[in-house]
């Protein structure tokens, strides 16, 4: 024995390496047969799988230039980055945007822009944008809600998002007064860290779920009784991402903490269903909203990607018939989003934000309903000049996904379905996670919402309006085509947006339903 210790002590370590490297080709050649270069092309032929594993990555820093890499472009990514962390977000010497391209957007300025007053809520604040409605008015809720900020987080579940990522983005919204919607995995005990929610339920019914796998309405009204941090409930119908198909978690990612919250098993695929068992026809969706506003007192909404839109039309018939109805509508764009789908579905099915939206808004606005609703756009809308249009053609306030995701460290690796994401926000992984240092970045989720509001409204003042409501669609152009150059949004779209009710930001202030009251302050 001690002749072989003495032997071993003696290889040089470039032999070990030799060593390791003839056992790999050993086992290439003779023993693996599921990948042929590797197979053929012995040791060297895994370069070309560990490059392709890291080409995303490899484009985006090195390959793609400023403004073509997707979804999100350098430009864009850069420019979130840099608000969260408070540093210049300014670009010199021009836009390096092809101005002339097609659906470039085009914001027309005022002569002369608006002026505030002295004691205008935004000079004290030059960060306060509330939205313009209030949740549940018109339809007379128990507990009617005004969002505190027009820019706030959209449905990403805990499960889909790791706990630091979730916990980071729920103090974050506590300090910037948005909302944090909790995605269809059920209300984490990472949601519950000061911030407003709006509890969010798909097909699975996580948190809201029977033995059965069905929708309970008791366990929904003592969700809502134990936890007052819940402002609102949205119904998702269909998601950008998979419309028509139901969400899927890989069990890789299913912890026991998850599986108690969403009422699972550990390390089994979640695979919910397509379609819902509460409701089944629009009659009854519209019975299960009223139901649960009923018990809970909460103003109730529902999310859908768009396609179709024949029950879109029963639905505003029925509401303008009733008197009843969702009290808002958030409408998601086709372009995806976190969740993981098949690219048939990320590619071809839905419509994209702006086709989809414009479709639904006209349809209730022919039934004059739209004053009763709160329209909530979903779809890349993170970028102050794209808000800019979204309210012009009648958004009354944004969610954002992925660019919340990059404030707190997302590179954009694309991996967010495989548990493996390096940033430690979309995986389980407790050693990826550890990454995130949840204060510094519940800071710079907070600071990106910040620099959104106050750029927007400095875009909104330069058009001469004192809020984003109040942008019309003529006040946006954008490029159409070739034959047909540029246009107005109104002459694009074949609508008119309802002028929404407005008075004043210091009417917005003092208003008793606005949310984030427990941490609202009048200083930045």
């Amino acid at each position: 024995m001690d002749i072989l210790l003495d032997f071993l002590a003696n290889v040089p370590w470039w032999a070990w390496i030799l060593i390791f490297l003839l056992f790999v080709a050993i086992r290439d050649i003779f023993f693996q047969k599921a990948h042929t270069i590797s197979h053929n092309f012995p040791i060297v032929g895994h370069l070309r799988y560990w490059l392709e594993s890291i080409g995303p990555e490899m484009r985006q820093y090195f390959v793609a230039n400023n403004r073509e890499e997707l979804p999100f472009n350098r430009i864009e990514r850069g420019w979130i980055y840099a608000s969260a962390k408070k540093e210049n977000n300014y670009e010199g010497f021009g836009t390096d945007r092809d101005i002339y391209s097609h659906q470039h957007i085009f914001i027309k300025n005022a002569m002369i822009g608006y002026q505030m007053r002295s004691n205008h809520p935004n000079i004290e604040n030059p960060y306060f944008l509330p939205c313009a409605k209030v949740i549940g008015a018109h339809n007379k809720r128990k507990k009617p809600y005004r969002p505190a900020s027009v820019i706030n987080i959209s449905a990403m579940s805990f499960g889909s998002l790791s706990a630091a990522a979730v916990d980071a983005m729920n103090h974050g919204v506590k300090k910037c007064h948005a909302y944090h919607n909790t995605g269809e995995g059920g209300l984490s005990p990472y949601h519950k860290q000061g911030g407003d929610v709006i509890f969010h339920f798909g097909t699975g019914y996580f948190g809201v779920r029977s033995r059965e796998g069905n929708f309970s309405i008791e366990k929904m009204k003592i969700l809502v009784d134990e936890n007052p941090c819940i402002k609102a409930i949205e119904i998702k119908l269909s998601q950008g991402a998979k419309p028509g198909k139901g969400g899927v978690l890989p069990g890789a990612k299913i912890t026991p903490e998850i599986a108690n919250i969403r009422g699972v098993e550990v390390g089994k695929d979640v695979l919910s269903p397509a379609t819902h068992k509460a409701f089944s026809s629009i009659p009854e969706l519209l019975e299960l909203i009223e139901a649960i506003a009923q018990e809970t007192g909460l103003p109730v909404g529902i999310k859908a990607a768009i396609g179709k839109m024949e029950q879109w039309n029963e639905l505003a018939d029925l509401m303008k018939k009733t008197g009843k109805g969702p009290d808002f509508i958030t409408v998601d764009g086709g372009e995806g989003g976190t969740g993981a789908a098949p690219p048939s579905f990320a590619d071809h099915v839905s419509l994209p934000w702006v086709y989809g939206f414009a479709s639904v808004y006209k349809t209730f606005k022919d039934r004059n309903l739209t004053d009763r609703i709160v329209f909530i756009g979903s779809g890349k809308l993170g970028f102050p000049a794209k808000a800019a249009m979204a309210f012009a053609m009648g958004v009354d306030c944004i969610n954002v996904a992925r660019e919340a995701m990059m404030s707190i460290g997302c590179i954009q690796a694309q991996v967010c379905h495989t548990n493996r994401c390096p940033t430690g926000v979309a995986t389980q992984s407790k050693w990826l996670q550890n990454g995130i240092n949840v204060p510094l970045k519940s800071d710079r989720l907070a600071q990106y919402f910040k620099t959104f509001r106050k750029e927007f409204i400095e875009i909104t003042h330069a058009a001469g309006y004192e809020h984003p409501s109040q942008f019309t669609m003529n006040d946006i152009q954008v490029n159409v085509d070739d034959d047909y150059l540029s246009s107005d949004l109104e002459t694009v779209y074949r609508y008119k947006k309802t002028a929404v009710p407005f008075s004043s930001m210091q009417e917005l202030y003092d208003c008793e339903y606005l949310g984030g009251k427990t941490a609202l302050e009048k200083t930045s």
